[in-house]
């Protein structure tokens, strides 16, 4: 009888311990998240994928790309051209308190939109396309649990523009935030 009692006790011990291990090996951060910004490094919008690939203590390195469309209206129609921004972020904080730095680089596809005057106003038409570039920085606080769930963004994210056919110099845009929502998983 004392040999089934020591081994129920030892039953008792072990199977709490094991059930804790189990439960903390599945509450670390996630690695992956999606979400939604509006501004920032996309400039207007972009739907992101975003990917944990390093985190040691309070600091992580998340890499993220998105896409979007940009509305580039002229007279009669508008021209929708795709977007591409890539960003390097470093988050600092280990609750749900985080302080966001990061850079980026926002690809897109621009048009030199052609302007004739005639004798019933000004036509629009669209000229050549080419390619044109951002390269974003961003300072920003994220609200982000440890665990699965939402959170949310938002951040100050000036930029650079890289010179381009049309603009022979580089142009810093001091004056630029995003906001986004997203989750984790």
């Amino acid at each position: 009888m004392t040999k089934l009692i020591q081994i129920f006790l030892l039953i008792l011990i072990f199977i709490p311990s094991y059930l804790f291990a189990q439960e903390d090996s599945f509450q670390g951060d996630p690695k992956n998240s999606v979400f939604l910004e509006i501004g920032g490094n996309a400039g207007q919008y972009a739907f992101n994928y975003g990917r944990t690939f390093h985190q040691n203590g309070n600091v992580k390195l998340i890499g993220s790309l998105g896409f979007s469309f940009w509305a580039d209206p002229i007279e009669g129609s508008t021209i929708w051209k795709p977007a591409l921004p890539v960003e390097l972020v470093a988050l600092v904080g280990k609750k749900r308190h985080h302080l966001e730095l990061g850079v980026g680089f926002t690809s897109f596809i621009e048009s030199q939109i052609d302007s004739e005057f005639t004798a019933g106003g000004i036509v629009q038409t669209e000229g050549d396309s080419f390619f044109a570039a951002l390269i974003p920085f961003r300072i920003g606080y994220r609200y982000q649990k440890p665990n699965k769930g939402f959170f949310f963004r938002i951040g100050y994210t000036p930029f650079f523009s890289i010179p381009t056919k049309m603009d022979e110099s580089w142009d810093f845009q001091a004056i630029h935030a995003g906001i986004g929502l997203g989750y984790n998983f």
